[in-house]
């Protein structure tokens, strides 16, 4: 029996996965979140201006602020609410400042080379939105015919929409254009992203992209998502992955498993967010020290130098040891702390290093083997311009270690302090427990 193919070979050449062209300025980017109510005494855009410089000399380049908008007063948490409970999505939270504070901490962060975007609640709102009595019928409904929070969640103080309704994607479209027309701004971080339809965010994505180049970050982990809307997604398998194993949960072998999903499932141009902590991890799971213990400077420094867009959250650069409150003020003591420095020292070889780059500018993440694979993580990032050899000992043990792979061998400067060595298989590498080391050649 003959098959009648009409078929070409050109009808098979491989397409893009992905449609959207990520900002130029995202290449090299760093992202830091600021928790507004908790990030100065005063708790203010005007207050939150006067740390641009400093946010600038730590090496960020995208500066993401949690929700700017009203909270609901029904059914809220706590005596200040939850950001993510949004009463109007065209007006801004009087506790914040003004729409003239708000384009003046966007016009100052642009001066300083910084890019802006706010968080956007698209799947619910406030329970007493403005949209409640204006349009009941966007509102989704349960079983009993009144309206519901997200199935399965605690968040009595929102109830979701029901994205069937077009006048609710052309409402929910025309207030996020209108943060970016009014006040500047470079785009969104988009909450439980995997809860709204693909099809609205690709439309959206559009359309914004027709006003300047945006960046657009999704608190979901999916790789569709990244096809027509959404430049970087989170990474939550990484961070569970390297709690897991700080704590003596998990083994090593699960963060190989992450790799080999983030380089086979993910597309090259997709960005994933590597964080230590943010504002859920901070409030419900702990702060980085719970998280991390003796791993903190390993996770540190792999969420840096390996594939992803890494990610610190307001004080963490102050070592700050405490659970943020998620419903009351409770602002951050700022001072100089050692984390601080390593951050800053990472984003600085990060930026220099075009093998460390984001996406389609950066290189994989190639596996080092070495001679103790159940406690040493070990890899290589190498272009044309340059190589990086991160070694990470995620033990409690002390150990002596030989490289068994000739991608690791050559001349480096170990960094930071430059001291030239000379890695090859007769070298041993000695490792004290959750030691990290790093060369550059």
């Amino acid at each position: 029996m003959h098959i009648n193919d009409t078929s070409t070979h050109s009808d098979y050449a491989p397409k893009p996965l992905v449609n959207i062209d990520a900002p130029q300025w995202s290449k090299d980017a760093v992202i830091y979140e600021i928790n507004l109510r908790q990030f100065t005494h005063e708790g203010t855009l005007q207050a939150a201006i006067e740390h641009l410089p400093r946010l600038k000399a730590l090496g960020v380049k995208i500066l993401w602020l949690m929700p700017i908008h009203p909270i609901g007063r029904k059914n809220r948490k706590g005596s200040l609410g939850s950001p993510y409970a949004v009463q109007d999505y065209f007006a801004l939270n009087t506790e914040f400042g003004t729409l003239k504070d708000l384009r003046e901490f966007v016009h100052t962060a642009h001066q300083h080379d910084l890019y802006v975007i706010i968080d956007w609640v698209a799947n619910h709102s406030a329970w007493d939105n403005i949209l409640v009595t204006q349009h009941p019928n966007w509102y989704a409904r349960n079983h009993k015919g009144e309206f519901t929070p997200t199935p399965w969640w605690d968040w009595d103080d929102i109830i979701d929409f029901d994205y069937r309704h077009v006048g609710l994607r052309t409402y929910m479209a025309r207030a996020m254009r209108y943060w970016v027309e009014e006040a500047d701004i470079d785009g969104y971080r988009c909450d439980v992203a995997g809860f709204v339809p693909q099809d609205f965010w690709a439309q959206i994505r559009e359309e914004l992209s027709q006003l300047k180049p945006i960046f657009m970050l999704a608190e979901w982990e999916s790789r569709d998502l990244h096809y027509d809307a959404f430049d970087m997604s989170y990474a939550w398998s990484w961070n569970e992955t390297v709690h897991g194993i700080a704590m003596g949960k998990l083994p090593l072998t699960k963060l190989y498993k992450y790799y080999s999903w983030n380089e086979k499932a993910f597309p090259k141009a997709s960005m994933r967010m590597t964080f230590v902590s943010n504002h859920d991890k901070n409030a419900w799971d702990g702060t980085q020290f719970e998280q991390f213990g003796d791993a903190l400077e390993c996770a540190i420094v792999l969420s840096v130098l390996g594939e992803g867009m890494p990610l610190i959250y307001n004080g963490q650069e102050a070592g700050n040891p405490k659970r943020l409150a998620f419903f009351e003020r409770d602002p951050i003591d700022w001072q100089p702390h050692k984390i601080g420095d390593l951050y800053a020292d990472l984003i600085s070889l990060k930026t220099t290093k075009s093998a460390l780059h984001n996406g389609l500018w950066g290189a994989r993440m190639l596996l080092v083997e070495n001679s103790h694979p159940q406690q040493i993580f070990s890899f290589v990032r190498q272009d044309a311009s340059g190589k990086v050899l991160v070694i990470l000992n995620l033990s409690a043990l002390d150990l002596h270690i030989t490289l068994l792979c000739t991608l690791g061998y050559g001349q480096y400067h170990k960094w930071p302090d430059a001291q030239e060595v000379m890695l090859d298989a007769s070298t041993t590498l000695t490792l004290a427990p959750w030691e990290w080391q790093v060369f550059v050649a």
